[in-house]
Order: structure tokens, then C-alpha cells, then sequence
């Protein structure tokens, strides 16, 4: 069984490998910082820096976080940046879920059910 201090240090060892991100986010309900490691590609057809990253279930509360609240952190390896979550869909939600298959492999293949978003940076001094 996996403890949340076990859990915690996974995913420290995660993000710090530089594969997965850390979103740091606002509760929709309790307001409270939320957090989660969740797989992101780079977004090669959008903006410099920006990431996609896609959720296995409709319901899944980070996703739902963001959706309230699109405002949130990042961080991956040494980086870290103010983001916007931008709700993807269609085209840019298929490829979303397919790049993250093919750099995850087979256990993303629930990806597809929930929604997908891209993570666009928050450039210094702008909204």
C-alpha cells in the first residue's frame, strides 16, 4: 500500500525527472491550493513553452479544478511558470491525447475520456 508520504516522494522523483508535470492549482470548491503529476507533451503546434496535457475521466477534480479557475503553476524538473489552462477540443484535443499515447504508451490510453488543455505561459507583467 502506498502512503501519502510514499506518494508524495513518487511524484517529487517524477517532476524532478523532467517527464512529468506538477499543476498547482486552486480547489473549485474548498478554494484551497490543489496540486497533481500528471504526463504532458510540448505543444509543437501552439505557442513557445507551451504544454498539453490530458485527463483519463470526465471527472477527474484536476481537471474540473482547472475549468473553474484556468489559472495555475507549473513545474517541471528546475522550471516553473504561471500558466492559463485553455480548455482543447476537437483536432487539438485528439492530438493532445494521441502525442500523449505515443510518449507514454499503452497505460495512457484511458486519456480521451476527460478533457484535454494546453498550459500557455503567462508572460511576466501580463495577464
Amino acid at each position: 500500500m502506498t502512503t501519502p508520504t510514499d506518494r508524495e516522494a513518487m511524484d517529487a522523483d517524477l517532476v524532478a525527472s523532467g517527464r512529468f508535470a506538477r499543476i498547482e492549482m486552486r480547489g473549485r470548491q474548498s478554494g484551497l491550493p490543489r496540486s497533481v503529476t500528471v504526463g504532458f507533451v510540448e505543444d509543437t503546434g501552439g505557442p513557445e513553452s507551451a504544454l498539453l496535457v490530458a485527463a483519463g475521466a470526465a471527472d477527474a477534480d484536476w481537471a474540473e479544478n482547472l475549468l473553474a479557475d484556468p489559472a495555475c503553476r507549473v513545474r517541471i524538473a528546475d522550471r516553473s511558470f504561471d500558466a492559463l489552462a485553455e480548455l482543447l477540443e476537437g483536432a487539438d484535443h485528439a492530438r493532445a491525447v494521441r502525442e500523449s499515447i505515443l510518449r507514454y504508451g499503452t497505460p495512457a490510453e484511458g486519456l480521451g475520456h476527460g478533457p484535454s488543455f494546453r498550459l500557455r505561459p503567462i508572460e511576466e507583467g501580463k495577464p
